[in-house]
C-alpha cells in the first residue's frame, strides 16, 4: 500500500508539475551539454547503494565500477532523502544518471538514505524490486569516523571546532542528540526499510572487512546483483603509505580521495565504553533483524 501511495503521488508529479529537461535545475554541465555514445541511455538505477554515511559507500562504488557490466553515478544526488529534489520528479533524477549500454546496470549512491524516513518508501514507488546495497562498519568506529570528517570540513572552512567527547556527552550522559550517534542506531533505520522491502533485496556489505580483503566482499555484490564474475584480486593493491587498498583498472591505479582514511583521534576511554556499551543493545537488535552477525566491539 506504501509504494502504491508514493507511486500515485509521483504519476500526479510528473503529470502536473510541469518539469521538462530544458527547465530541470541540472548542475552538472555534462548533462546538458555532452554528447551519448551511440547505443546508451541514461536509466534510472538497477541498484542504489543506500548507506551508510562514514561506511564505506565511496570506495564500494568506486570498487564495483570496475566491473564492466557497471555504469555508476558520479556523484550523490540525494533524490530520496532531500524535498527540493525529490519534488523535481523521476525524468530529473533519470537524466541525472550516466549513459549505459543495454547490457549494464546503473547503480547510484547516496548514503543519507538509509537514515532517511522517507527514502524507504519513494525507492519503492519507483522500483519495488530494484536491489539495494547496504555497506555498514562497527557502529562506534562509525561514529568517530563521522567526527572525523565533520572535523576537518570546519577546520577548512575556519569554523571552530569541539573536542569528541564534548559531543559525545553531556552533562555526563550519552548526548542522544547527537546526529553522529543517531545515525549509527542501525536497527532503527532497517526496521524503516523492512516495511518496505523483504530483507532478501537488500544485500549488507561488511564495510570493515571490505578495507582489509576486499575482493570477498565484491564478489558477493556481483553475485547479489547477477553480474558475471569479473573483478579480480589484480583489481587490488595494498598502498603502504595510505594504508588501505587502491584500485588498478583499465591500465591505470587510483586510490580513494586524500579525505578518505584519515586517522581517528584518540578518544577517552571511558566515554568511548560508554558508547559501545550503548549501541550493545542497538547491535543485537539488528544482528536479528538481518539474520546474521558482525565482528563488532
Amino acid at each position: 500500500m506504501a509504494c502504491f501511495l508514493a507511486s500515485a503521488f509521483l504519476l500526479v508529479l510528473h503529470t502536473y508539475a510541469g518539469v521538462s529537461l530544458n527547465s530541470m535545475d541540472v548542475t552538472n554541465n555534462e548533462h546538458v551539454t555532452s554528447q551519448p555514445p551511440p547505443g546508451t541511455s541514461r536509466r534510472a538505477p538497477h541498484s542504489i547503494i543506500i548507506g551508510v554515511r562514514k561506511g564505506g559507500t565511496r570506495a564500494l562504488l568506486e570498487m564495483l565500477d570496475i566491473h564492466p557490466e557497471v555504469s555508476a553515478a558520479a556523484t550523490e544526488v540525494h533524490f530520496f532523502d532531500w524535498d527540493e529534489n525529490y519534488s523535481k520528479g523521476l525524468e530529473w533524477y533519470r537524466e541525472l544518471m550516466p549513459y549505459s549500454y543495454p547490457d549494464q546496470i546503473t547503480v547510484e549512491k547516496t548514503p543519507g538514505y538509509f537514515t532517511s524516513a522517507l527514502a524507504p518508501e519513494r525507492i519503492c514507488a519507483m522500483n519495488s524490486s530494484i536491489k539495494l546495497l547496504l555497506i555498514l562498519r562497527d557502529p562506534a568506529e562509525r561514529v568517530i569516523s563521522d567526527y572525523t570528517q565533520v572535523y576537518f570540513n570546519r577546520l577548512e572552512n575556519h569554523k571552530p571546532v569541539q573536542a569528541i567527547e564534548n559531543l559525545l556527552v553531556r552533562n555526563g550522559a550519552l548526548n542522544m542528540r547527537y546526529k553522529a550517534i543517531q545515525r549509527s542506531l542501525y536497527d532503527i533505520h532497517m526496521r524503516n526499510w523492512l516495511r518496505h522491502f523483504p530483507l532478501e533485496q537488500i544485500h549488507i556489505v561488511d564495510g570493515d572487512l571490505l578495507i582489509h580483503d576486499p575482493l570477498p566482499e565484491l564478489q558477493k555484490v556481483e553475485h547479489f546483483l547477477n553480474l558475471p564474475p569479473r573483478i579480480v584480486s589484480s583489481n587490488f593493491y595494498f598502498n603502504q603509505t595510505k594504508g588501505f587498498y587502491c584500485i588498478r583498472s583499465d591500465g591505470r591505479e587510483r586510490c580513494l580521495h586524500e579525505s578518505k582514511g584519515r586517522p581517528h583521534p584518540a578518544v577517552n576511554s571511558t566515554v568511548l565504553q560508554q558508547l559501545r556499551s550503548y549501541l550493545l543493545e542497538h547491535n543485537r537488535t539488528f544482528f536479528r533483524l538481518v539474520k546474521r552477525t558482525f565482528n563488532w566491539q
